[in-house]
């Protein structure tokens, strides 16, 4: 049996005015997608900074935090980044 890792995420654009929470099952090659500014919501904003996430062994609890998260407030979303990335680097490297 493969185990695989499922991951929340946190995107913002270069001002850390705009933000999109994400789930996936591959992280490095979902942040290097949404970095490519190709199309949607991402490319829009330019979001291009990966600035928070959290890993979960079972894509239940993935989903379950997602919508957490998506369902606070954008303060609720800063707090959360202060706590793990107070300067609000870009985590991308940190994940290779």
């Amino acid at each position: 049996m493969i185990s695989r890792q499922y991951a929340i995420y946190i995107m913002t654009n270069r001002y850390g005015s705009v933000f999109y929470t994400g789930v996936t099952n591959d992280i490095i090659k979902r942040i290097y997608q949404h970095k490519q500014l190709l199309s949607g919501f991402t490319a829009k904003y330019k979001l291009i900074k990966l600035v928070y996430y959290e890993l979960f062994p079972d894509v239940r609890y993935a989903i379950a935090r997602e919508k957490q998260i998506k369902g606070g407030s954008r303060k609720d979303k800063i707090n959360l980044i202060m706590r793990m990335n107070p300067k609000f680097r870009d985590l991308y490297n940190n994940i290779l």
